[in-house]
């Protein structure tokens, strides 16, 4: 992998990834990084899922995101549909957290109106930190506490992101990466809650119906600045992060 703006360079070293990706330092507030494959026609998805799109390097870019965060956020239709289980991290990958003053390794925050979600999915059965729920004040989780996950209530008919993201960050989970889906993205650009949006541009033509990366209600246009592009055997990494100007 190389990157070719701002600064064309050689191949790219772990060391040189984590400097690029790396959150800011000394957060006092939630920072939101969002993470999408996408291809070059704006599909999410090939037959359902999203592996269809990914390649070595975005695989190498989505993992470095987890590792660098505090909790990965993800909509309840993604985990159902990806099929979540917790965070897996081998020794180098754990030694890179600890290198960097993390913990072993970041939970799964999920994000569901109804807590509708399978106590006997890898969810909660193949995990070694227990997920998080963040659900409304009348949804049901007796079953899902029972399977060990920690529930945090955030609005009353549906979930209020700003309030979550808020119980996140006062429990120290400040670098959030959110991996979607498209309607989670959608409610948290619609609340001018994304500081940094990291998308992989796949090479290929896909059409059909598949969905774009953000979806919902028509949000005010929010502006980005281009922090970084990388590219990779056709793939293009592009790094986005809020325009302060």
């Amino acid at each position: 992998m190389r990157i070719v703006w701002p600064l064309a360079t050689g191949e790219l070293t772990g060391v040189d990834l984590e400097e690029i990706y790396a959150y800011p330092e000394h957060l006092e507030r939630p920072w939101v990084q969002v993470n999408f494959v996408a291809s070059a026609d704006g599909a999410v998805e090939v037959d359902a899922t999203s592996a269809g799109l990914s390649h070595a390097a975005d695989r190498q870019v989505f993992l470095l995101g987890r590792d660098l965060a505090d909790v990965i956020l993800v909509g309840a239709g993604t985990a159902r549909a990806e099929d979540y289980r917790g965070v897996v991290a081998g020794p180098k990958r754990l030694e890179r957290r600890r290198r960097l003053g993390f913990g072993n390794v970041p939970p799964i925050a999920v994000v569901t109106r109804t807590a509708d979600l399978d106590p006997a999915s890898r969810l909660f059965t193949e995990t070694v930190v227990p997920p998080i729920v963040v659900t409304t004040e009348t949804a049901p989780t007796g079953a899902l506490e029972a399977a060990g996950a920690e529930i945090l209530r955030a609005g009353d008919d549906d979930v209020d992101v700003r309030r979550a993201l808020d119980l996140l960050a006062a429990r120290g989970l400040r670098r959030i990466a959110c991996e979607g889906g498209p309607r989670l993205f959608g409610r948290l650009v619609a609340d001018d809650l994304v500081d940094q949006l990291c998308l992989t541009v796949a090479p290929l033509l896909v059409a059909g119906p598949a969905a774009r990366i953000a979806a919902g209600p028509v949000a005010v246009p929010r502006r980005l600045a281009l922090a970084s592009i990388l590219v990779e055997d056709g793939f293009t990494f592009l790094r986005y992060r809020r325009d302060a100007g």
